[in-house]
């Protein structure tokens, strides 16, 4: 399958449901990622378009996959929470030519703008992005703006958010997750910024499924192509029932009110 054919998996008519499960690397033990296997099987039985993780989990469990809707996209940047000062740092775990072999069929790197070790984090970024074309995978960036150097041009009401995804579609990243920043306009902004879908962060898990539909909801009013959001989501005390809501809101466009009636939520 040439890389198109597998954006289009990924991202159908442009939008996608992204889970990323990525966060046993930085944290653990974690809500929802005790028992991994259940927690695939119910984004896969609730219709999600991919599933982020490491290449161990994608290695495990990417059988689970097979004849469904849902791929997989391994994650190669990580760090832990016990890196002290070191913590922002996403170093590489692989490269690109392991993704097929190991049953993904996208990349994903991050890297945290404004970090002391933004260089090098950019640099991981490029080099990934050369590999992913040279292999013909999509990309994927993470980029969040944090850190202590972060700054912020004045009047940017993105909060360097829009520079983030900026700099994701610069260094050859096919799609790019941001955060939601308060309001439409705002998010219009990063999504204006670039010419590549954009897909919506959810932060900390908080089990409001109203609060997380709305802001969803918002998001792809104001333009962006789906989510990609992972404890909002693998955390949630009904997993399946907000992802298949999460589902509705964008591939049927339906309302909060329908979403949340239809998955019992």
């Amino acid at each position: 399958m040439g890389k198109d054919d597998l954006l289009s998996k990924l991202l159908p008519d442009g939008r996608g449901v992204w889970i990323p499960i990525d966060h046993g690397v930085s944290d653990y033990p974690i809500e929802g990622l005790r028992d991994t296997e259940a927690t695939i099987k119910s984004l896969i039985s609730a219709g999600v378009d991919a599933i982020i993780a490491h290449k161990g989990v994608v290695g495990h469990y990417n059988r689970l996959c097979e004849n469904t809707n849902t791929s997989m996209v391994i994650h190669l940047s990580a760090s832990t929470r016990h890196g002290g000062l070191e913590s922002s740092n996403k170093v590489l775990v692989g490269g690109v030519d392991e993704i097929r072999k190991r049953g993904g069929i996208g990349v994903s790197c991050q890297v945290n703008m404004g970090s002391d070790r933004e260089p090098e984090m950019i640099e991981r970024m490029g080099e990934i992005s050369r590999q992913a074309m040279l292999e013909g995978l999509p990309m994927f960036g993470m980029v969040y703006a944090r850190g202590p150097n972060l700054n912020i041009m004045k009047g940017d009401v993105t909060k360097g958010n829009a520079h983030a995804v900026r700099l994701a579609f610069e260094l050859g990243c096919d799609a790019a997750k941001t955060v939601w920043t308060g309001d439409k306009e705002s998010f219009a902004e990063i999504v204006n910024a670039v010419p590549i879908p954009i897909l919506v962060a959810g932060g900390p898990s908080t089990g409001d499924s109203r609060a997380i539909l709305t802001m969803i909801r918002e998001a792809l009013d104001a333009g962006a192509s789906g989510v990609c959001m992972g404890r909002q989501v693998f955390g949630h005390p009904q997993v399946e029932s907000i992802a298949k809501a999460i589902v509705m809101l964008v591939h049927q466009d339906a309302s909060v009110d329908d979403a949340m009636k239809k998955c019992s939520l």
